[in-house]
Protein backbone atom coordinates (compact mmCIF):
# COMPACT_ATOMS: atom_id res chain seq x y z
CA UNK A 1 0.00 0.00 0.00
CA UNK A 2 2.95 2.17 -0.49
CA UNK A 3 2.28 5.60 -2.14
CA UNK A 4 4.37 8.31 -3.94
CA UNK A 5 3.69 11.90 -5.79
CA UNK A 6 4.49 11.28 -9.45
CA UNK A 7 5.25 14.74 -11.00
CA UNK A 8 3.79 15.49 -14.82
CA UNK A 9 1.12 14.11 -16.53
CA UNK A 10 0.99 10.44 -15.50
CA UNK A 11 -1.59 7.56 -16.46
CA UNK A 12 -2.57 7.70 -12.99
CA UNK A 13 -3.69 11.86 -13.74
CA UNK A 14 -5.38 10.35 -17.19
CA UNK A 15 -7.44 8.31 -15.50
CA UNK A 16 -8.12 10.52 -12.66
CA UNK A 17 -9.47 13.40 -15.60
CA UNK A 18 -11.72 10.58 -16.50
CA UNK A 19 -12.84 9.68 -13.42
CA UNK A 20 -13.82 13.63 -12.93
CA UNK A 21 -15.49 13.42 -15.98
CA UNK A 22 -17.51 10.32 -14.67
CA UNK A 23 -18.29 11.57 -11.19
CA UNK A 24 -19.89 14.72 -12.44
CA UNK A 25 -21.86 12.94 -14.94
CA UNK A 26 -23.14 11.04 -11.51
CA UNK A 27 -23.27 13.84 -9.75
CA UNK A 28 -25.43 15.27 -12.78
CA UNK A 29 -27.49 11.67 -12.37
CA UNK A 30 -27.44 12.66 -8.19
CA UNK A 31 -29.26 15.80 -8.19
CA UNK A 32 -31.53 14.31 -11.08
CA UNK A 33 -32.97 11.66 -8.80
CA UNK A 34 -33.40 14.19 -5.84
CA UNK A 35 -36.28 16.11 -7.76
CA UNK A 36 -39.71 14.61 -7.47
CA UNK A 37 -39.51 11.03 -9.42
CA UNK A 38 -35.72 10.71 -9.60
CA UNK A 39 -34.44 7.87 -8.38
CA UNK A 40 -33.07 8.88 -4.84
CA UNK A 41 -36.85 10.41 -4.49
CA UNK A 42 -38.26 7.43 -5.56
CA UNK A 43 -36.22 5.12 -3.15
CA UNK A 44 -36.58 7.77 -0.07
CA UNK A 45 -40.14 8.91 -0.39
CA UNK A 46 -42.57 6.60 -2.68
CA UNK A 47 -45.50 7.70 -2.93
CA UNK A 48 -46.47 4.03 -2.06
CA UNK A 49 -47.55 3.64 1.89
CA UNK A 50 -45.50 1.96 4.37
CA UNK A 51 -41.79 0.67 5.08
CA UNK A 52 -39.32 0.97 2.20
CA UNK A 53 -36.19 -0.58 1.73
CA UNK A 54 -32.50 1.06 0.11
CA UNK A 55 -29.68 -0.81 -0.53
CA UNK A 56 -27.12 0.41 1.39
CA UNK A 57 -23.50 -0.41 1.67
CA UNK A 58 -20.91 0.04 4.84
CA UNK A 59 -17.03 0.52 3.67
CA UNK A 60 -13.92 0.66 5.44
CA UNK A 61 -10.53 1.57 4.01
CA UNK A 62 -6.87 1.81 4.50
CA UNK A 63 -3.97 2.89 2.17
CA UNK A 64 -0.88 4.52 2.41
CA UNK A 65 -0.33 8.07 1.08
CA UNK A 66 2.50 10.25 0.57
CA UNK A 67 3.40 13.65 1.70
CA UNK A 68 5.90 16.05 1.02
CA UNK A 69 9.38 14.86 1.48
CA UNK A 70 8.46 11.43 1.30
CA UNK A 71 6.55 11.17 4.50
CA UNK A 72 4.60 8.28 4.57
CA UNK A 73 0.87 8.60 6.28
CA UNK A 74 -1.65 5.87 6.86
CA UNK A 75 -5.26 7.04 5.35
CA UNK A 76 -8.30 5.39 7.22
CA UNK A 77 -11.60 6.01 5.93
CA UNK A 78 -15.39 5.28 6.00
CA UNK A 79 -18.82 5.32 4.08
CA UNK A 80 -22.28 4.89 4.49
CA UNK A 81 -23.58 4.58 0.47
CA UNK A 82 -27.52 4.36 -0.48
CA UNK A 83 -28.10 2.52 -4.02
CA UNK A 84 -29.53 5.44 -6.44
CA UNK A 85 -30.50 2.72 -9.02
CA UNK A 86 -28.62 1.86 -12.46
CA UNK A 87 -25.25 1.09 -10.28
CA UNK A 88 -24.99 4.45 -8.57
CA UNK A 89 -24.53 5.08 -5.06
CA UNK A 90 -23.75 8.22 -3.18
CA UNK A 91 -23.25 9.19 0.91
CA UNK A 92 -21.54 10.63 3.35
CA UNK A 93 -17.77 9.53 4.27
CA UNK A 94 -14.91 10.54 6.65
CA UNK A 95 -11.27 10.06 5.95
CA UNK A 96 -8.60 9.94 8.82
CA UNK A 97 -5.22 9.88 9.80
CA UNK A 98 -4.08 6.53 11.20
CA UNK A 99 -0.56 5.85 11.09
CA UNK A 100 2.68 8.45 11.05
CA UNK A 101 2.65 11.43 12.68
CA UNK A 102 -0.42 13.42 11.51
CA UNK A 103 -2.81 11.78 13.88
CA UNK A 104 -5.56 14.70 14.05
CA UNK A 105 -5.96 14.44 10.50
CA UNK A 106 -9.58 14.32 9.73
CA UNK A 107 -12.10 15.12 6.43
CA UNK A 108 -15.64 15.34 6.55
CA UNK A 109 -17.62 15.16 3.00
CA UNK A 110 -19.28 13.19 0.58
CA UNK A 111 -18.83 10.12 -1.99
CA UNK A 112 -20.28 9.34 -5.25
CA UNK A 113 -19.37 5.65 -6.75
CA UNK A 114 -20.83 3.73 -9.95
CA UNK A 115 -20.52 -0.45 -9.93
CA UNK A 116 -20.06 -2.46 -12.61
CA UNK A 117 -20.80 -5.93 -12.24
CA UNK A 118 -17.90 -8.53 -13.71
CA UNK A 119 -19.42 -12.11 -12.59
CA UNK A 120 -21.16 -13.42 -9.92
CA UNK A 121 -18.87 -12.66 -7.45
CA UNK A 122 -16.38 -9.88 -8.89
CA UNK A 123 -17.08 -6.02 -9.47
CA UNK A 124 -15.28 -3.13 -10.23
CA UNK A 125 -16.54 0.37 -8.77
CA UNK A 126 -15.48 3.45 -9.93
CA UNK A 127 -16.20 6.92 -7.51
CA UNK A 128 -14.99 10.42 -6.32
CA UNK A 129 -15.06 11.85 -2.85
CA UNK A 130 -14.76 15.20 -1.92
CA UNK A 131 -13.95 16.58 1.88
CA UNK A 132 -13.32 19.38 4.12
CA UNK A 133 -10.45 19.09 7.14
CA UNK A 134 -7.22 18.72 7.85
CA UNK A 135 -5.15 18.48 10.89
CA UNK A 136 -1.42 17.38 12.51
CA UNK A 137 -0.15 20.26 10.63
CA UNK A 138 -0.49 18.30 7.04
CA UNK A 139 0.09 20.51 4.38
CA UNK A 140 -3.85 20.69 3.14
CA UNK A 141 -4.25 24.45 2.50
CA UNK A 142 -7.69 25.29 2.67
CA UNK A 143 -8.92 22.00 3.39
CA UNK A 144 -10.49 20.77 -0.01
CA UNK A 145 -9.57 17.46 -0.34
CA UNK A 146 -10.72 14.77 -3.87
CA UNK A 147 -9.68 11.22 -3.92
CA UNK A 148 -10.87 9.21 -7.35
CA UNK A 149 -10.65 5.55 -7.16
CA UNK A 150 -11.29 2.19 -8.93
CA UNK A 151 -11.51 -0.60 -6.48
CA UNK A 152 -11.55 -4.26 -8.01
CA UNK A 153 -14.59 -6.19 -5.20
CA UNK A 154 -14.82 -9.59 -4.33
CA UNK A 155 -17.74 -11.26 -3.00
CA UNK A 156 -16.93 -13.74 0.69
CA UNK A 157 -20.28 -13.74 1.28
CA UNK A 158 -21.34 -12.42 4.35
CA UNK A 159 -18.57 -9.58 3.18
CA UNK A 160 -16.56 -8.26 0.04
CA UNK A 161 -13.07 -7.25 0.16
CA UNK A 162 -10.87 -5.67 -2.33
CA UNK A 163 -7.75 -3.66 -4.01
CA UNK A 164 -8.23 0.17 -4.61
CA UNK A 165 -6.07 2.40 -6.78
CA UNK A 166 -6.46 6.08 -5.69
CA UNK A 167 -5.83 9.10 -6.35
CA UNK A 168 -5.58 11.93 -3.11
CA UNK A 169 -4.81 15.73 -3.86
CA UNK A 170 -5.80 18.81 -1.80
CA UNK A 171 -7.02 21.30 -4.18
CA UNK A 172 -4.93 24.20 -2.90
CA UNK A 173 -2.47 22.32 -0.80
CA UNK A 174 0.87 20.83 -1.23
CA UNK A 175 -0.65 17.05 -1.06
CA UNK A 176 -0.85 14.82 -4.15
CA UNK A 177 0.02 11.00 -3.97
CA UNK A 178 -1.44 7.72 -5.98
CA UNK A 179 -1.39 4.42 -3.69
CA UNK A 180 -2.78 1.43 -3.70
CA UNK A 181 -5.28 -0.17 -1.12
CA UNK A 182 -7.75 -2.18 0.91
CA UNK A 183 -10.92 -1.75 1.13
CA UNK A 184 -13.87 -3.93 3.17
CA UNK A 185 -17.44 -3.80 2.77
CA UNK A 186 -20.36 -4.88 4.43
CA UNK A 187 -24.21 -4.70 2.50
CA UNK A 188 -27.31 -4.15 4.65
CA UNK A 189 -30.55 -2.24 3.67
CA UNK A 190 -31.61 1.53 4.85
CA UNK A 191 -35.20 0.99 5.91
CA UNK A 192 -37.71 3.92 7.12
CA UNK A 193 -41.36 5.44 6.28
CA UNK A 194 -42.27 8.16 3.97
CA UNK A 195 -43.11 11.40 5.05
CA UNK A 196 -46.99 11.20 4.75
CA UNK A 197 -46.30 8.54 7.37
CA UNK A 198 -44.87 10.27 10.40
CA UNK A 199 -47.09 10.15 13.73
CA UNK A 200 -49.16 6.71 12.93
CA UNK A 201 -48.57 3.88 14.89
CA UNK A 202 -46.45 0.74 14.01
CA UNK A 203 -45.10 -2.70 15.34
CA UNK A 204 -41.90 -3.78 14.40
CA UNK A 205 -39.33 -5.98 15.49
CA UNK A 206 -36.59 -4.56 13.25
CA UNK A 207 -34.87 -1.18 13.59
CA UNK A 208 -35.15 1.27 11.19
CA UNK A 209 -32.30 3.97 9.62
CA UNK A 210 -28.76 2.89 10.07
CA UNK A 211 -30.57 0.10 12.92
CA UNK A 212 -29.35 1.94 15.98
CA UNK A 213 -31.43 1.48 18.89
CA UNK A 214 -30.56 4.76 21.09
CA UNK A 215 -28.54 8.08 21.51
CA UNK A 216 -26.40 9.26 23.55
CA UNK A 217 -25.05 12.49 24.55
CA UNK A 218 -21.44 12.00 26.52
CA UNK A 219 -19.27 14.26 28.61
CA UNK A 220 -15.92 13.10 29.16
CA UNK A 221 -13.16 14.39 31.26
CA UNK A 222 -9.13 13.19 30.27
CA UNK A 223 -6.28 13.27 32.98
CA UNK A 224 -3.43 13.44 30.55
CA UNK A 225 0.15 12.07 31.93
CA UNK A 226 3.20 13.27 30.77
CA UNK A 227 2.02 16.32 29.16
CA UNK A 228 1.82 19.89 29.52
CA UNK A 229 -2.03 19.63 29.58
CA UNK A 230 -3.54 18.32 32.56
CA UNK A 231 -6.86 17.81 32.07
CA UNK A 232 -9.46 17.78 28.89
CA UNK A 233 -13.07 18.21 28.79
CA UNK A 234 -15.03 16.87 25.60
CA UNK A 235 -18.57 16.79 24.26
CA UNK A 236 -19.87 14.45 22.38
CA UNK A 237 -22.26 11.51 21.26
CA UNK A 238 -22.64 7.95 20.74
CA UNK A 239 -25.14 6.02 19.25
CA UNK A 240 -25.36 2.05 19.84
CA UNK A 241 -27.16 -0.82 18.78
CA UNK A 242 -28.38 -3.64 20.21
CA UNK A 243 -27.48 -7.63 18.81
CA UNK A 244 -29.76 -10.78 19.26
CA UNK A 245 -26.53 -12.28 21.45
CA UNK A 246 -26.84 -9.03 24.09
CA UNK A 247 -24.05 -7.37 23.16
CA UNK A 248 -24.11 -3.59 22.37
CA UNK A 249 -22.11 -2.04 18.95
CA UNK A 250 -21.82 1.26 18.54
CA UNK A 251 -19.79 4.32 16.82
CA UNK A 252 -19.03 7.58 19.06
CA UNK A 253 -17.34 10.98 18.38
CA UNK A 254 -16.12 13.69 21.17
CA UNK A 255 -14.54 17.21 20.54
CA UNK A 256 -12.40 19.37 23.15
CA UNK A 257 -14.17 21.82 24.48
CA UNK A 258 -12.06 22.74 27.78
CA UNK A 259 -8.89 22.56 28.73
CA UNK A 260 -6.94 24.14 25.66
CA UNK A 261 -7.20 21.36 23.59
CA UNK A 262 -9.13 22.81 21.13
CA UNK A 263 -8.62 20.84 17.47
CA UNK A 264 -8.89 17.63 19.67
CA UNK A 265 -10.92 15.20 17.88
CA UNK A 266 -11.97 11.46 17.83
CA UNK A 267 -14.22 8.77 16.07
CA UNK A 268 -13.89 5.58 17.07
CA UNK A 269 -16.31 1.99 17.08
CA UNK A 270 -17.10 0.61 20.31
CA UNK A 271 -18.33 -2.91 21.68
CA UNK A 272 -19.77 -3.36 25.21
CA UNK A 273 -21.18 -5.82 27.40
CA UNK A 274 -23.75 -5.44 30.01
CA UNK A 275 -24.59 -7.34 33.08
CA UNK A 276 -27.08 -7.31 35.73
CA UNK A 277 -25.92 -8.11 38.80
CA UNK A 278 -29.39 -8.09 40.96
CA UNK A 279 -31.99 -8.85 38.64
CA UNK A 280 -35.10 -9.20 41.07
CA UNK A 281 -33.38 -6.37 43.54
CA UNK A 282 -33.18 -3.82 40.70
CA UNK A 283 -33.99 -5.03 37.32
CA UNK A 284 -33.01 -1.38 35.95
CA UNK A 285 -29.38 -1.29 36.86
CA UNK A 286 -26.80 -2.75 34.53
CA UNK A 287 -22.90 -3.06 34.97
CA UNK A 288 -20.85 -2.77 31.88
CA UNK A 289 -17.44 -2.89 29.96
CA UNK A 290 -16.55 -1.27 27.24
CA UNK A 291 -14.18 -1.24 24.11
CA UNK A 292 -13.37 1.37 21.61
CA UNK A 293 -11.06 1.72 18.48
CA UNK A 294 -10.51 4.16 16.20
CA UNK A 295 -8.78 7.47 15.80
CA UNK A 296 -8.11 11.30 17.54
CA UNK A 297 -6.24 13.51 17.67
CA UNK A 298 -5.34 18.06 17.30
CA UNK A 299 -5.07 20.44 19.97
CA UNK A 300 -1.53 19.77 20.35
CA UNK A 301 -2.54 16.37 22.28
CA UNK A 302 0.24 13.25 21.19
CA UNK A 303 -1.48 11.21 19.89
CA UNK A 304 1.40 10.13 17.43
CA UNK A 305 -0.36 8.68 14.01
CA UNK A 306 -4.21 9.17 15.25
CA UNK A 307 -4.66 5.35 16.06
CA UNK A 308 -6.49 5.15 19.40
CA UNK A 309 -8.14 2.89 21.87
CA UNK A 310 -10.06 2.81 24.65
CA UNK A 311 -11.23 0.56 27.76
CA UNK A 312 -13.59 1.21 30.18
CA UNK A 313 -15.78 -0.03 32.52
CA UNK A 314 -19.26 1.62 34.38
CA UNK A 315 -22.92 1.72 35.72
CA UNK A 316 -25.87 2.63 34.22
CA UNK A 317 -29.33 3.06 35.45
CA UNK A 318 -32.82 3.27 33.97
CA UNK A 319 -34.20 6.62 35.20
CA UNK A 320 -38.04 6.32 33.43
CA UNK A 321 -38.69 4.44 30.40
CA UNK A 322 -36.75 5.21 27.05
CA UNK A 323 -33.98 7.31 29.56
CA UNK A 324 -30.59 5.82 30.92
CA UNK A 325 -27.67 7.84 32.43
CA UNK A 326 -24.55 6.07 32.49
CA UNK A 327 -21.06 6.69 34.42
CA UNK A 328 -17.93 4.90 33.44
CA UNK A 329 -14.02 5.09 34.44
CA UNK A 330 -11.67 3.94 31.79
CA UNK A 331 -8.20 4.80 30.18
CA UNK A 332 -7.66 6.06 26.59
CA UNK A 333 -4.09 5.20 24.39
CA UNK A 334 -2.40 6.05 21.70
CA UNK A 335 -1.70 2.62 19.95
CA UNK A 336 0.98 4.69 17.62
CA UNK A 337 1.88 7.45 19.96
CA UNK A 338 2.11 8.66 23.50
CA UNK A 339 -0.89 9.37 24.78
CA UNK A 340 -1.80 7.86 27.55
CA UNK A 341 -4.99 9.39 30.21
CA UNK A 342 -7.37 8.06 32.93
CA UNK A 343 -10.96 8.92 31.28
CA UNK A 344 -13.97 9.96 33.30
CA UNK A 345 -17.40 9.73 31.25
CA UNK A 346 -21.08 10.87 32.26
CA UNK A 347 -23.48 9.83 29.40
CA UNK A 348 -27.18 10.20 29.25
CA UNK A 349 -28.94 7.93 26.24
CA UNK A 350 -32.95 8.11 24.70
CA UNK A 351 -34.68 5.04 23.42
CA UNK A 352 -34.63 5.65 19.11
CA UNK A 353 -37.58 3.00 19.04
CA UNK A 354 -39.49 1.01 20.63
CA UNK A 355 -37.86 -2.10 22.31
CA UNK A 356 -36.86 -5.51 20.36
CA UNK A 357 -36.22 -9.03 20.61
CA UNK A 358 -39.10 -9.79 23.23
CA UNK A 359 -41.74 -9.79 20.54
CA UNK A 360 -42.96 -6.91 18.18
CA UNK A 361 -42.86 -3.61 19.89
CA UNK A 362 -45.22 -1.05 19.17
CA UNK A 363 -44.89 2.75 18.56
CA UNK A 364 -45.13 5.31 16.18
CA UNK A 365 -43.30 6.89 12.86
CA UNK A 366 -40.76 9.74 14.01
CA UNK A 367 -39.70 12.47 11.82
CA UNK A 368 -36.34 13.03 11.23
CA UNK A 369 -34.48 15.09 8.85
CA UNK A 370 -30.56 14.86 7.06
CA UNK A 371 -29.12 17.87 5.53
CA UNK A 372 -26.30 18.72 3.61
CA UNK A 373 -25.26 22.08 4.34
CA UNK A 374 -22.70 24.12 3.37
CA UNK A 375 -22.05 27.43 5.80
CA UNK A 376 -19.60 30.84 5.23
CA UNK A 377 -18.21 32.37 8.09
CA UNK A 378 -17.98 35.93 7.02
CA UNK A 379 -14.84 37.12 8.78
CA UNK A 380 -14.17 34.19 11.46
CA UNK A 381 -11.01 35.41 14.12
CA UNK A 382 -7.55 34.10 14.05
CA UNK A 383 -5.14 33.54 16.87
CA UNK A 384 -2.94 35.89 15.33
CA UNK A 385 -5.89 38.86 15.52
CA UNK A 386 -7.01 38.79 11.67
CA UNK A 387 -10.39 38.17 10.77
CA UNK A 388 -10.79 35.68 7.37
CA UNK A 389 -13.91 34.49 5.92
CA UNK A 390 -13.40 30.72 5.86
CA UNK A 391 -16.37 28.30 4.49
CA UNK A 392 -17.01 24.67 6.06
CA UNK A 393 -19.24 21.80 4.53
CA UNK A 394 -20.98 19.62 6.93
CA UNK A 395 -23.97 17.13 7.83
CA UNK A 396 -26.95 17.77 10.30
CA UNK A 397 -29.33 15.03 11.69
CA UNK A 398 -32.50 16.33 13.00
CA UNK A 399 -34.81 14.37 14.96
CA UNK A 400 -38.55 15.97 16.09
CA UNK A 401 -39.83 15.28 19.65
CA UNK A 402 -43.27 16.98 18.78
CA UNK A 403 -44.76 18.85 15.93
CA UNK A 404 -42.43 21.95 16.29
CA UNK A 405 -39.16 21.15 18.85
CA UNK A 406 -36.53 19.43 17.53
CA UNK A 407 -32.95 18.06 18.83
CA UNK A 408 -30.20 18.51 16.39
CA UNK A 409 -26.63 16.93 16.30
CA UNK A 410 -24.07 18.81 13.69
CA UNK A 411 -20.54 17.80 12.39
CA UNK A 412 -18.80 21.08 10.04
CA UNK A 413 -15.28 21.08 8.46
CA UNK A 414 -13.36 23.65 6.75
CA UNK A 415 -12.74 23.59 2.82
CA UNK A 416 -11.71 26.97 1.89
CA UNK A 417 -10.54 30.03 3.72
CA UNK A 418 -6.62 28.79 4.76
CA UNK A 419 -8.81 26.97 7.50
CA UNK A 420 -7.99 23.46 6.83
CA UNK A 421 -7.98 21.73 10.04
CA UNK A 422 -11.22 24.19 11.18
CA UNK A 423 -13.69 21.54 12.48
CA UNK A 424 -16.86 22.05 14.41
CA UNK A 425 -19.32 19.88 16.34
CA UNK A 426 -22.95 20.89 17.94
CA UNK A 427 -25.58 19.55 19.32
CA UNK A 428 -28.94 21.63 20.38
CA UNK A 429 -32.54 22.13 19.68
CA UNK A 430 -34.69 24.22 17.27
CA UNK A 431 -38.33 25.15 16.98
CA UNK A 432 -39.76 25.20 13.06
CA UNK A 433 -43.06 26.02 12.21
CA UNK A 434 -45.36 22.88 10.77
CA UNK A 435 -44.94 21.98 7.42
CA UNK A 436 -47.35 19.18 5.60
CA UNK A 437 -45.72 16.39 3.82
CA UNK A 438 -46.53 16.34 -0.13
CA UNK A 439 -47.48 20.08 -0.31
CA UNK A 440 -44.91 21.51 -2.97
CA UNK A 441 -46.43 25.38 -2.23
CA UNK A 442 -45.54 25.01 1.96
CA UNK A 443 -42.79 27.26 2.88
CA UNK A 444 -41.29 26.46 6.64
CA UNK A 445 -39.50 28.73 8.84
CA UNK A 446 -37.54 27.83 12.30
CA UNK A 447 -35.16 28.74 14.64
CA UNK A 448 -32.48 26.64 16.05
CA UNK A 449 -29.36 27.01 19.31
CA UNK A 450 -26.70 24.76 20.03
CA UNK A 451 -23.44 24.47 21.84
CA UNK A 452 -20.35 22.26 21.37
CA UNK A 453 -16.59 21.77 20.46
CA UNK A 454 -14.43 23.63 17.57
CA UNK A 455 -10.93 24.30 16.73
CA UNK A 456 -7.79 24.07 14.71
CA UNK A 457 -6.17 26.29 11.93
CA UNK A 458 -5.41 28.98 14.07
CA UNK A 459 -9.33 29.89 14.35
CA UNK A 460 -9.81 31.54 17.39
CA UNK A 461 -12.18 29.38 19.51
CA UNK A 462 -10.09 29.44 22.87
CA UNK A 463 -10.75 26.48 24.98
CA UNK A 464 -12.79 24.63 22.42
CA UNK A 465 -16.62 25.62 23.37
CA UNK A 466 -18.69 27.58 21.24
CA UNK A 467 -21.91 28.55 20.63
CA UNK A 468 -24.56 28.88 17.12
CA UNK A 469 -27.66 30.04 16.54
CA UNK A 470 -29.34 30.09 13.08
CA UNK A 471 -32.92 31.09 11.87
CA UNK A 472 -33.69 29.19 8.61
CA UNK A 473 -36.75 29.41 6.27
CA UNK A 474 -37.10 26.14 3.65
CA UNK A 475 -38.59 25.97 0.16
CA UNK A 476 -39.97 22.46 -0.95
CA UNK A 477 -37.52 20.69 -3.02
CA UNK A 478 -40.20 17.53 -3.88
CA UNK A 479 -42.48 15.83 -1.28
CA UNK A 480 -39.63 14.96 0.76
CA UNK A 481 -37.06 17.40 0.15
CA UNK A 482 -36.46 20.79 0.98
CA UNK A 483 -34.13 23.60 0.01
CA UNK A 484 -33.25 25.30 3.39
CA UNK A 485 -31.12 29.28 3.72
CA UNK A 486 -30.43 30.14 7.23
CA UNK A 487 -28.61 33.15 9.17
CA UNK A 488 -27.04 33.38 12.43
CA UNK A 489 -24.01 34.35 14.41
CA UNK A 490 -20.90 31.41 16.11
CA UNK A 491 -19.15 32.48 19.18
CA UNK A 492 -16.68 31.27 21.45
CA UNK A 493 -17.50 30.44 25.11
CA UNK A 494 -14.28 30.46 27.07
CA UNK A 495 -10.92 32.25 26.28
CA UNK A 496 -11.76 32.86 22.62
CA UNK A 497 -12.46 36.13 20.71
CA UNK A 498 -14.36 34.02 17.64
CA UNK A 499 -17.60 36.43 17.19
CA UNK A 500 -18.68 36.09 13.20
CA UNK A 501 -21.95 35.99 11.03
CA UNK A 502 -23.16 32.92 9.35
CA UNK A 503 -24.46 32.18 6.39
CA UNK A 504 -25.71 28.44 5.84
CA UNK A 505 -27.34 26.92 2.44
CA UNK A 506 -28.65 23.12 2.71
CA UNK A 507 -30.62 20.33 1.26
CA UNK A 508 -32.90 18.39 3.59
CA UNK A 509 -34.01 15.34 3.16
CA UNK A 510 -37.19 14.18 5.42
CA UNK A 511 -37.45 10.32 6.92
CA UNK A 512 -39.78 8.29 8.48
CA UNK A 513 -37.81 6.28 11.15
CA UNK A 514 -39.50 3.83 14.01
CA UNK A 515 -40.00 5.75 16.95
CA UNK A 516 -41.09 4.43 20.69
Amino acid sequence: MQGKAVPGYTLMETWMREQLLAAATATAALLCSLMPGGALGQALGSAQPGLQQVPMRITTSLERITLPGDEGMGLMGGNVLLGLGNGWWAGPAVYGAATGQRGGLFVLGGEVQKRWRLGERLALDAGLYAGGGGGGAAPVGGGLMLRSAATLMHDFGPMRAGLSASHVRFHNGDIRSNQLGLVLEFGGRFTHYQGADIGRAIRSTGASGLGFDRLAATVDQYRLRGTGVQTVGLVGAKAEAQSHSGWVYGMESAAAATGGAAGYMEILASVASYHTPAPHALPLFNLHGRLALGLGGGGAIPVGGGLIGKWALGANLQARPGLTLGLELGQVLGLNGPLRASTLRFWAAGDLEAPRFAGAGSGHVSHNEFMASLQQNLHAQRRDGSRKALSTMGMKLNRYMGLHLYLSGQAHSAFAGDAGAYSIGLVGAGLATSRRSGNASTAQFGVELLAGAAGGAGVATGGGLIAQGMAWAAVSAGPDAQWRMGLGAVRSLRGGTLSTPVVEVGWVKTLGLGGR
